[in-house]
């Protein structure tokens, strides 16, 4: 026990030991003065006193409470309007100058609990007031008897027993008063003027503020015992009861008739009002305010603040129900307009069903505003009745979840489908269990049309959005393009629930099934999306998805769309053979079938010589048959061979068939998904770099066959005059070194190309299609083994500097190739018409020379006689050498700097190009200039 309980129970016992005395315990203070009052006093035995200690310890540790409300504002004018009524107008302004100073005491030593005194006060003065009009008779000796039998003691006696006890009472009001302050100054000062008050009560004075003192308990009161009304208080009997004299009935009543002077409404029509505002219907005094935005009481009625308060709140909920019943409203009057949509119609329904629920409530509330407020002490607590404050109890959680409605209404006035579905799931993430289970059983209703299209774009590959709500889109687009173009993502509508790798396999999944119904004519699908069904647990009828089940649509989909994907895939490879094409492609397009690559280039040569614009077309094709004929390409598949077509492209005024000539691969559905015009278009660009490649090649080759050492006679050589022996040395080893420059070039470059470029990109494809897992896998395998081709062969957009030096190389290799023709061509004809000695024969070569005057062509000077066939063959050996500096400077000066950009390329490897072409480091030492000299 702490200080503070030991206090209290001394005080208990000291205002005990006076009651049962009779008289005020004895003190050198004022022992004199209660001897005179009361000459004999009455001394209880031990038993008595312990056992009425034991009686006032359980009446002050009861729980017992005033019934009113602590409204300290209502209170305060009770009072006053009191004191007025009394005709004590003066002493009202002095209560309230008094009150004013009181109430603006806070912290520390203050009053925290004012109300209580102020309605001890009011109840003592009452019970004076009750007091004066009734006749008391007091039993002698009456006070153990019935604080023995279990009632309160009775203050018995003469005038010093009245005032006695009203000493005791004021005592009782000083500890009351002392339970609610702290011990500072002002609290002190406080207890002191009460103190004064008791003093005044001893000395018979009493103020006109505060008459008389009453304490006050739930269901019971304080008797006085009854004296002659003309003596005021001859005693008193403090007693528990349940109010038998009818006290608080008298309280109610004086309640009522307050009530009435206070209020012009009664609360039963305030109540229906209010009912009928929550209703979005304007009342018979409630009505709504533009203005105010709210409904409202008029500001002429007479109403107390405290009542207009209470029911400005409970019209919030009108207010809100308003709103959301004005959404509803206007969205069903835009059915079926596109701003709505299905998403929107489940939500407007979910609403209208709480709606409902919430008509349920106030049906009942309805029912029992019919019944009148109950004014009596004993019926206010029971029966079926409806008051303002009953009704703020009730509408305590229908204004959670109107308001609750109202902000989702807001927030998804512009919004529909997913993005609706997400705005109104992030209001779900809510930590009180009411508003999550609202907004899940809400969300459930919502989420159910977006779930229904999941549910059959994932199994059926239906795709029906007609208002556009759903996060994929489809477009019309060619049966090719119906993969890649014709189903995409719309992020706007996706809702935050599904995330952004779930909604991308649920994409792929309907986009598989719609391809294997449209392009590859298969119903093998719908087994497959029926046996994932039944695999996670779940059935292909409608309602089988919700929300709340994002578990459960993530395995549904990763089930279907392994098992569609699987049966994609195998179709793919099976029935339409994808990796036998690739492989076609990369024979023929790619010209990786040596030999029906060699026996095609020399059968078309010739036709390819010719200019472009004479060339046919169908000749041509003839002579494709003819190659496939004639090679191991005669042993593919048909189907493959009946894919393989030429192409002629668009030409130039000047060009030749060597620059138009293509071949393209016709895949057809459903393979030209993957092999779409634009990747036709890049193969036909490798296509023509390594047809060029070849060209050049096949150029070289047919120069060394006519540069071959046997071709010039050593008896023809000897016969020769010295100056153009010489002459024929140098120019014949100046052909020879450029061509080993340029066929090393060239030979390194095509073993660059065929296997560190097409056969390691081939090998990391076929590794890819292996591990490929859906048709997405598959293309951008296929999509990245076209891009190792184009990037590596210097075709691609980073290269293009390398690829116009490649071209301009590729260019000086033909020119070479024709300047040696015509050497040799020369050299040969200069052989066979030195044998010629008859004179018809000179006289033909000199009629042709009087029209071809200092011409470097063979054959228009040899009949002009010995010494000018020297002198012409010195002049076009010449001539030729001189040709031959020019194309070997220029090709050295290009291919150096073809060599120099080589490692300075950052975005390919070309470590294996430059190994090759500069295996000695020839070119690492030499100099342009020496290079030049050298020539």
């Amino acid at each position: 026990m702490d200080d503070g309980d030991r206090r209290a129970l001394d005080l208990v016992k000291e205002l005990v030991h006076r009651l049962l005395s009779t008289s005020p315990p004895s003190s050198t203070a004022n022992s004199h003065q209660s001897t005179t009052l009361n000459p004999n006093p009455i001394i209880p035995s031990d038993q008595q006193y312990h056992q009425a200690l034991r009686y006032a310890i359980r009446i002050l540790s009861s729980r017992m409470t005033p019934s009113i409300a602590a409204d300290e504002s209502a209170m305060v004018e009770s009072i006053k309007r009191r004191l007025a009524t009394q005709g004590k107008s003066s002493d009202a302004l002095t209560f309230a100058d008094v009150y004013t100073k009181f109430s603006l005491k806070t912290g520390q030593g203050s009053v925290r609990n004012k109300w209580a005194v102020l309605y001890l006060l009011k109840t003592v003065s009452e019970d004076r007031k009750i007091q004066k009009h009734q006749s008391t008779s007091v039993a002698p000796n009456g006070f153990l008897s019935s604080a023995l039998s279990g009632g309160l003691p009775e203050l018995v006696g003469s005038e010093s027993n009245r005032n006695f006890g009203l000493r005791n009472g004021c005592s009782k009001v000083l500890n009351n008063v002392q339970g609610y302050t702290d011990n500072s100054k002002d609290s002190r000062g406080l207890v002191g003027k009460l103190g004064k008050m008791e003093k005044g009560y001893s000395d018979g004075s009493l103020s006109d503020d505060f008459q008389s003192l009453n304490c006050v308990g739930d269901n019971s009161r304080v008797l006085r015992g009854k004296g002659e009304v003309g003596k005021g208080w001859s005693g008193g009997v403090l007693m528990v009861s349940k109010d038998p004299e009818n006290l608080r009935d008298m309280a109610y009543k004086e309640f009522v008739n307050l009530s009435k002077e206070e209020n012009e409404v009664s609360e039963d029509v305030l109540v229906r009002d209010v009912l009928y505002a929550c209703q979005g219907i304007d009342g018979k005094y409630v009505k709504y305010d533009k203005n105010e935005d709210g409904y409202v009481l008029p500001d002429w009625m007479k109403v107390p603040r405290a009542t207009r308060s209470v029911v400005r709140k409970l019209c919030e909920l009108g207010w809100l129900f308003r709103k959301v019943k004005g959404y509803i409203s206007d969205s069903m009057n835009q059915f079926p307009a596109q701003d709505v949509g299905t998403v929107g119609q489940a939500f407007c329904a979910a609403l209208q069903d709480e709606l409902s629920e919430y008509y349920k409530l106030l049906a009942v509330l309805e029912g029992q505003a019919m019944n009148p407020i109950p004014l009596g002490s004993k019926s206010a607590c029971s029966g079926s009745y409806m008051s303002l404050r009953r009704l703020s109890v009730w509408f305590a959680e229908p204004i959670v979840k109107m308001r609750l409605m109202a902000v989702l209404v807001d927030n998804c006035k512009s919004l529909k489908g997913g993005a609706m579905a997400g705005a109104i799931h992030m209001h779900a993430q809510h930590g009180d269990p009411l508003v999550n289970d609202f907004m899940k059983r809400l969300l459930r209703r919502v989420c159910s049309p977006l779930f229904e299209m999941v549910r059959r774009w994932v199994l059926e590959g239906e795709l029906e959005d007609i208002f556009a709500e759903f996060f994929i889109v489809s477009q019309p687009v060619k049966d090719e393009s119906l993969w890649r173009e014709g189903y995409r993502l719309h992020a706007a509508m996706l809702p935050a629930f599904i995330s952004q790798s779930l909604a991308k396999q649920i994409l792929r999944t309907g986009k598989s099934i719609n391809f294997l119904r449209v392009c590859c004519d298969d119903r093998g699908w719908a087994d497959a999306a029926t046996e994932a069904a039944t695999a996670v647990g779940t059935t292909t009828t409608r309602g089988s998805l919700g929300y709340g089940e994002t578990d459960a649509l993530e395995s549904l989909v990763t089930e279907a769309a392994k098992r569609i994907d699987t049966h994609l895939l195998e179709l793919m490879h099976k029935r339409y053979k994808f990796k036998e094409h690739c492989l076609a492609i990369k024979r023929y397009l790619l010209l990786g079938q040596g030999d029906f690559v060699q026996y095609l280039m020399d059968i078309v040569g010739p036709e390819l010589s010719e200019p472009a614009n004479t060339i046919s077309s169908f000749k041509l094709a003839t002579l494709l048959e003819s190659a496939i004929t004639s090679s191991n390409a005669q042993y593919d598949g048909c189907d493959i061979r009946a894919r393989l077509r030429v192409k002629m492209m668009p030409h130039k005024t000047g060009d030749r068939g060597w620059d138009v000539f293509s071949l393209e691969y016709d895949a057809g559905v459903p393979l030209n998904t993957i092999f779409t015009e634009s990747v036709m278009t890049r193969y036909i660009r490798v296509f023509n770099f390594l047809w060029k490649l070849r060209r050049v090649e096949h150029a070289l080759t047919g120069t060394w066959k006519t540069m071959k050492p046997n071709c010039i006679t050593s008896h023809f050589f000897s016969k020769l005059p010295q100056a153009v022996k010489l002459q024929l040395i140098l120019t014949s080893r100046k052909c020879q070194v450029l061509w080993d420059e340029m066929n090393h070039f060239v030979s390194n470059l095509q073993y660059y190309i065929m296997f560190e470029v097409l056969e390691v990109s081939w090998s990391n494809l076929v590794k890819e299609m292996e591990l490929s897992k859906d048709l997405d896998d598959l293309l951008a395998a296929h999509e990245k083994y076209l891009f190792s081709i184009l990037e590596k062969s210097l075709l691609g957009e980073r290269s293009q500097e390398l690829n116009k030096t490649l071209f301009v190389l590729f260019d000086l290799i033909l020119r070479f190739r024709s300047l040696a023709d015509r050497l040799y061509e020369g050299i040969n004809e200069l052989q066979s018409r030195t044998s010629e000695t008859s004179t018809n024969s000179r006289d033909k070569v000199k009629s042709r020379g009087k029209s071809n005057d200092k011409t470097s062509e063979p054959g228009s000077w040899l009949g002009e006689g010995r010494k000018a066939l020297t002198q012409r063959a010195g002049e076009f050996l010449k001539n030729m050498g001189n040709d031959m500096d020019v194309i070997g400077k220029d090709y050295t000066t290009i291919f150096e700097g073809f060599i120099s950009q080589l490692p300075v390329q950052q975005h390919i490897d070309l470590k294996f190009l430059m190994f090759r072409l500069n295996f000695t480091e020839f070119y690492s030492q030499i100099q342009p200039i020496t290079r030049g000299k050298f020539f």
